[in-house]
């Protein structure tokens, strides 16, 4: 009995000692070099395995302790689709601020509450799409057609400015950490991709290669070489015949040898499939997923890597050429720290509290103001008093949530309206009177989006929300909230639903009721995809029983003032993006002559309006007069618009027009009668605030324009022609309505003692400077602009090129000399083969707070004359 013991005794003996020397994997040793580390873990996995992580929902591995991870997540301008976030301006807007230090900060912001978001969320087992640390933005295609409705996305119209900007963002959301990134930033879309949106499955852009290094690509050079960005996204279409995510010229000579990228590359959402199914590049799924990998995408956002899987059965590529991939993609993933303890990456310690801080809306503001243009400003009209007796705001877009947010937009907790922002502004003495007047681009009756103000539950603003994890609302909900609902296009992705995504079954509910402000006839509308059902006082109103994904249903129904009406709305999502709201109408009432009753006697009518988000956009279901499928064909005001403001002039009151648009408008009328115009673009959260400082002078505003703003599109080429002659302020030899880097002030600056050296050697920096002075009576900042004109260069150059800028502030009296360096690529040019050359001759260096030949009344622009001398020399 002993032996046995001590046999039994000895063996486990054994079994702890060999247990005990079981190793942990190398993929979580982080002592070890991130490449064994990464180069150890996919080597365990599958060739199944490995597919699985190359789509943007990577499916967990338990085996391997790889939880899923979503790799799409959106922050433009703000951390957007993840709940409550600081909503900054919109990205043309944060161009317009001509402050990359700015940018910096508002980048760095941004990634910060990414950071507290995603690790909230991981706190709570949580996954899902929007709630990751890999970052599609920026957005840094040239906007080189006012008509593309994703111009708003971008920079503007200059590589330049559009490059700093873009340096800058990238910058602030990966982090200053030597090992770990904070974010991951994705600058897109690589490359030539500008609209027509209805075409951007199927269209080959074709450029001449000058206008390919010298237009397209700076911006995303200098996002990769000098930002260090990780990733990078592949557009939809193609370019010279190749599709922009199967181009070995795109995304391994050009983009790995040249720049030396070593990040990982991911398709536009769909890309992969167009490469078959529109671009006909290829016949089978299969072979347009082997192409796109050997040429360097190694994530699709879809679904159409699950044929790589027959694809490496097939010949058409090896496991070996996608392990490449895969180990790019979890190279990123170590480096966001996601397999170490996150005592060892600084950025896991954000608390949850630095999202959507005080701090953060503070910075939202200064952003909204800086980004304000003043556009006209005759005989001072601005700023105007706080003391007047009464004001009337009227326009569409005075009292919109969408407008604030354009695109591709976190939900903000609080906001503020220019209409919000103006009552807040005036002294208690003044009336602010407010009528809407008319829709955006369609005559007759005005919609509006249901939203809080109209409906209550349990005595607090809102409806109740109950949330399902089915579609037949059974079983207890697994979300309930008090939902304060702002005046959104999609009540579902402000509600903050726990692990929300494409691909949730789910069922919701709302309830509580419905008081309307006057009696009369109403007409409710419900706009979803799937099914949706509403009902009043239990009667079912509006009801769509088809899986329809964007579906419009209404009816009418006739509704006292004050009187409370039970209100229930269901919906029913199986698969697809979930989308819902409710419109309503009150019926049988002119708010255009109530608009012009309103204004008739004021002292001043402040007319906001323009375009939001819901007009131009991403491939969107538009249709009105001056619109197509997310695109504009005209760049006018709506017509309705223009009747309405005409009709507010002809009262003979003084009118300001405040302009919200992410693109340029063609103002022509206005600008030859209204005396003051200000342009605001999408401001974000604290767009109110920031315009009501301007307009009573509480800010000095001194935003630019970051594109041209046309008289007409008569003024321009073809919308699908890519070639740059004939656009933007570079190319542009007629008269514009306004110019790039356009924008007046509340004072005047004056430019003197330019110190430009007349020769230097080719292949030198160039130091020049100037002195700037502030001779008006208040503060303000100038943004001094530098622009480059090779006078003999040997092939077409832009007319002018901006090459440097600083935003400055100055006391009244102050004076600050401004200095630049300008390096060899601030002088060069493209030649026709692509390369980058600096070419002896004369050059002029204008410095001003305008674009030369185009300074108004409030700055100045001084030039000087540079001779290079020496040898042709190569910029690499």
């Amino acid at each position: 009995m002993k032996s046995i013991t001590a046999i039994l005794f000895f063996t486990l003996c054994f079994l702890l000692t060999t247990c005990s020397k079981v190793e942990t994997p190398a993929y979580l040793n982080p002592a070890l070099s991130m490449e064994k580390r990464v180069n150890d873990l996919v080597s365990r996995m599958t060739l199944e395995e490995k597919v699985s992580q190359m789509l943007n929902d990577a499916k967990a591995i338990p085996r391997l302790k790889i939880p899923e991870y979503n790799w799409w997540n959106e922050c433009l301008h703000g951390v957007a689709r993840a709940g409550h976030a600081t909503v900054f301006p919109q990205a043309i807007g944060l161009a317009a601020t001509w402050n990359t230090d700015l940018m910096f900060e508002i980048s760095d912001v941004i990634s910060t509450e990414a950071r507290a978001k995603y690790h909230e969320a991981i706190r709570h087992n949580d996954h899902s799409q929007y709630k990751g640390l890999t970052f599609w933005s920026p957005n840094i295609n040239i906007f080189r057609d006012p008509r593309w409705g994703r111009g708003q996305e971008t920079y503007g119209e200059d590589p330049y400015l559009t490059g700093r900007m873009g340096v800058a963002f990238v910058k602030g959301l990966q982090g200053d950490d030597p090992k770990y990134f904070k974010v991951v930033a994705t600058p897109k879309h690589y490359a030539v991709h500008s609209g027509p949106e209805p075409d951007r499955h199927h269209f080959d852009a074709v450029t001449s290669v000058r206008d390919f290094y010298d237009t397209y690509m700076p911006a995303f050079e200098a996002c990769v070489r000098e930002a260090g960005a990780d990733s990078v996204m592949c557009a939809y279409n193609r370019y010279m015949g190749k599709a922009c995510c199967g181009s070995p010229l795109l995304l391994q000579k050009i983009l790995r040898d040249d720049w030396g990228f070593k990040g990982y590359i991911v398709s536009d959402c769909g890309a992969i499939r167009d490469i078959y199914e529109n671009h006909k590049v290829t016949k089978t799924a299969p072979e347009a997923a082997a192409l796109a990998v050997k040429s360097g995408t190694d994530l699709n956002c879809g679904s159409a890597y699950n044929a790589l899987i027959k694809a490496v059965k097939e010949g058409l590529i090896t496991e070996k050429e996608i392990d490449v991939s895969v180990k790019r993609l979890f190279t990123a993933r170590f480096k966001l720290g996601m397999f170490d303890p996150p005592e060892m990456v600084k950025y896991a310690q954000i608390p949850y509290s630095e999202n959507d801080s005080e701090a953060h809306r503070q910075l939202a503001l200064k952003a909204a103001q800086e980004s304000i243009v003043l556009l006209k400003n005759k005989d001072n009209e601005l700023p105007l008093k706080k003391d007047l007796k009464k004001i009337a705001v009227i326009g569409p877009t005075a009292d919109s949530y969408e407008m604030l947010l354009g695109n591709y937009n976190g939900t903000p907790s609080k906001y503020v309206t220019p209409l919000q922002g103006i009552k807040n502004k005036v002294s208690g003495n003044t009336k602010v009177v407010f009528e809407q007047g008319c829709n955006l681009a369609k005559a007759g009756a005005i919609t509006h989006t249901l939203d809080s103000s109209m409906l209550s539950f349990d005595g607090k603003k809102g409806l109740k929300l109950e949330c399902f994890k089915n579609t037949d609302m059974t079983g207890e909900p697994f979300f309930t909230k008090e939902d304060e609902i702002p005046r959104t296009e999609n009540w579902i992705w402000g509600a903050g639903i726990p692990g929300l995504s494409r691909e949730s079954e789910i069922a919701l509910r709302w309830t509580g009721t419905i008081k309307v402000p006057e009696t009369g006839d109403y007409s409710l509308t419900v706009k979803g995809s799937d099914k949706y059902r509403l009902m009043i006082d239990n009667r079912v109103l509006v009801e769509n029983t088809d899986n329809d994904h964007g579906s419009t249903k209404s009816n009418r129904i006739h509704l006292e003032k004050d009187k409370a009406y039970n209100v229930k709305l269901e919906y029913f999502k199986k698969q697809g993006w979930p989308s819902l709201a409710v419109e309503w109408e009150f019926l049988n009432f002119d708010h255009f002559k109530h608009a012009i009753d309103l204004a008739s006697d004021a002292d001043v009518i402040i007319y906001v309006g323009g375009l939001t988000a819901q007009l131009e956009g991403e491939e969107m279901r538009v249709d009105y007069k001056g619109f197509k499928g997310g695109d504009r064909t005209n760049i006018k005001l709506p017509e309705v618009q223009l009747d309405l403001l005409k009709a507010l002039y002809n009262t003979g009151k003084p009118v300001v027009l405040v302009l919200t648009s992410g693109s340029a408008l063609a103002v022509n009328w206005a600008n030859d009668n209204i005396p003051a115009i200000v342009q605001t673009w999408y401001p974000g959260e604290e767009g109110g605030t920031a315009l009501a400082d301007v307009l009573f002078g509480d800010y000095n505003p001194a935003g630019r324009l970051p594109v041209t703003f046309y008289k007409s599109v008569d003024q321009l080429p073809p919308f699908e022609d890519y070639s740059m002659k004939g656009r933007t302020y570079r190319y542009f030899e007629d008269k514009p309505l306004y110019a790039f880097g356009y924008g007046l002030s509340y004072t005047k600056f004056n430019y003197s003692d330019l110190k430009v050296p007349g020769k230097a050697q080719s292949g030198e920096n160039v130091d020049v400077s100037v002195r700037v002075k502030n001779t008006g009576a208040v503060a303000g900042d100038e943004v001094v602009e530098l622009y480059v004109k090779d006078r003999e260069a040997s092939v077409p150059v832009p007319i002018h090129a901006l090459q440097d800028l600083k935003r400055i502030h100055l006391e009244p009296g102050e004076e600050k000399k401004v200095a630049f360096t300008l390096t060899p690529k601030n002088l060069s040019l493209v030649t026709d083969e692509g390369k980058r050359v600096v070419e002896p001759g004369s050059f002029e260096i204008a410095i001003g707070g305008a674009l030369p030949g185009t300074a108004p009344a409030t700055t100045a622009v001084v030039s000087g004359n540079l001779d290079i001398e020496g040898e042709p020399f190569v910029v690499k």
